[in-house]
């Protein structure tokens, strides 16, 4: 297998890993918009002695769904650190313009 085959296949799998998470992402933003029409038609001001207490406990209520959407946030920064490692400093058509090489179409 060449060099370039082993880089396409590692933009496949990049690929549909990022899909993966991007469906994954969009369930849990799904949930949170469920939780958030439970919680306004549910959680009404009289159920609670001040405003402090009813946003704490909508709080705990979307403290996990935070937290997923956190860590897969910081995965997705990796992985976007990784492909630009791999990709190279420069851009997929070769051209960066801080060094003024014309992406090299001359040399």
């Amino acid at each position: 297998m060449s060099r370039i085959e082993s880089y396409h296949k590692m933009m496949q799998a990049a690929s549909r890993f990022h899909y993966n998470i991007a469906l994954i992402l969009e369930a849990k933003a799904l949930e949170a918009a469920r939780s958030c029409q439970w919680i306004c038609g549910h959680l009404s001001s009289a159920h609670f002695a001040d405003h402090g207490d009813q946003v704490k406990k909508s709080l705990e209520v979307h403290d996990q769904m935070i937290e997923v959407i956190e860590s897969m946030t910081k995965m997705e920064i990796a992985l976007a650190k990784h492909l630009h490692i791999l990709l190279g400093s420069s851009e997929a058509g070769g051209t960066d313009p801080a060094n003024g090489d014309g992406g090299n179409y001359y040399s």
